[in-house]
Order: C-alpha cells, then structure tokens, then sequence
C-alpha cells in the first residue's frame, strides 16, 4: 500500500515530520487540532512538503531519517 513523509510547518516555525497511508485524512487532523499533541500545541500548521513511497514502510523509514536532520537540511530538502 502507498505511503505518504510529509513536512509540517507550525505557527512557531518549527517542524514536523510524519508519515501515513492517506494523506488528506492526516491532514485534515492536524488542522483540525485532532493530530498529535505537538501540532495540537502549535496551530495553525501548514503542509509544506511532502514524498509518495511505494509502501508505508518506506514512508516510516524515510520519516525516521528526515526526523534526525538539522533544521538547515530539511529547509533544503522543502525548497
């Protein structure tokens, strides 16, 4: 099944990387303050980047990596 990494941006400017099988309902959580406690805690968020994997599992992987760069990277990697 596909999977979705994608890059939030918060109302502080911080980040917030996650990864699902359906994109628009996440998305729609997050905004809607029903994600998780990290995005509830800084709304509004924007989607500011996201990548389409075969599977999930890779989606989960390659969150995990993005998850472990610096803050300059993952500006890099969004624009």
């Amino acid at each position: 099944m596909k999977g979705y990494t994608y890059i939030l941006e918060c109302c502080d400017g911080s980040f917030y990387t996650g990864s699902t099988k359906y994109l628009a309902t996440r998305m729609e959580q997050h905004f809607s303050g029903n994600g998780p406690k990290y995005t509830r805690d800084r709304l509004p968020v924007k989607l500011v980047y996201f990548e389409v994997h075969q599977h999930i599992g890779i989606a989960f992987e390659r969150e995990h990596q993005i998850k472990k760069w610096s803050r300059a990277k993952k500006i890099a990697l969004i624009t």
